[in-house]
């Protein structure tokens, strides 16, 4: 079969590690009962391996060029139904009018670097969520996400706030074809729901950690001044009322923390 080059404008990396491939496929617990959604299916590597599961793949490829090669490789599970290819964006796709619903699928996919923050906005504030979510990111991110150094972030609590990341494996660069610039990382996203929001909605959370970190040398107290309305001294007494330190900065709190924080700044501002 014709091996096609991956286009640069694409973000296209093909995995060549089957380590990595089988690495993926066990994170997501894949069952002939799961319907999976893969994005970016590429020569179809990753797409091979979940198939031998049993479960239902739908994938999305942006690249014209693969959707022939794609028809070919999986013409057998196309004909059963069990393989569905579909020519498009995923961020353009809406993914309710081709059947999926809410936690009833899983997302496994090699994704473009470059979309990645978009892809967990989809995925994770969207009104269908994944199951699980297993993808392949920069390795730097993986880590950032899980906090490895025990400091959170915008992105680490954006995530933590609907699911539980973990970092499943390093992928080291010569494993893709063309090799990018850094390794990477199998990241898994378990435990997917809302249900952190139900004492605070997204838009009360984003925009409390989105102050907190405005200034990242500054301690939190002093990011949180005018929040919701809140002088420093206000803002002293719910710090005490939390055990946190005055000194505290953002990356030292953690999702719990910032979730007390904001429903005392919040309950306080409607008295």
């Amino acid at each position: 079969m014709e091996q096609i080059r991956a286009k640069k404008s694409l973000g296209q990396n093909f995995l060549k590690s089957k380590a990595a491939l089988l690495a993926m496929v066990r994170a997501g617990e894949i069952s002939a009962q799961d319907t999976v959604l893969e994005i970016g299916p590429g020569q179809g590597a990753l797409t091979e391996k979940i198939l031998e599961t049993g479960a239902r793949v739908i994938a999305i490829e942006k690249d014209d060029r693969l959707i022939e090669l794609l028809e070919e490789k999986f013409i057998e599970q196309k004909k059963s139904g069990q393989f569905t290819l579909i020519h498009g964006d995923i961020l353009e796709t809406d993914l309710a009018k081709l059947g999926f619903k809410n936690e009833q699928f899983k997302l496994i996919a090699n994704i473009p670097y470059y979309i990645t923050g978009l892809i967990f906005r989809k995925f994770l504030e969207g009104a269908l969520q994944p199951e699980k979510i297993v993808i392949m990111v920069q390795k730097e991110i993986a880590d950032r996400i899980i906090a490895r150094d025990s400091k959170e972030s915008l992105l680490s609590l954006s995530v933590k706030a609907y699911g539980e990341p973990k970092k499943i494996l390093k992928v080291e660069k010569e494993h893709f074809s063309p090799k990018p610039k850094v390794d990477s990382a199998i990241l898994l996203i378990d435990h997917i729901s809302k249900d952190f929001f139900t004492e605070m909605s997204e838009k009360d959370f984003f925009e409390l950690i989105k102050a907190g970190f405005a200034h990242k040398r500054k301690v939190l107290i002093a990011n949180l001044k005018g929040f919701h309305g809140k002088n420093s001294d206000e803002l002293k007494k719910i710090f005490d009322q939390l055990s946190l330190s005055e000194k505290s900065r953002s990356e030292d709190l953690t999702l719990a923390d910032w979730k007390n924080l904001g429903k005392l700044i919040t309950a306080s501002t409607q008295k």
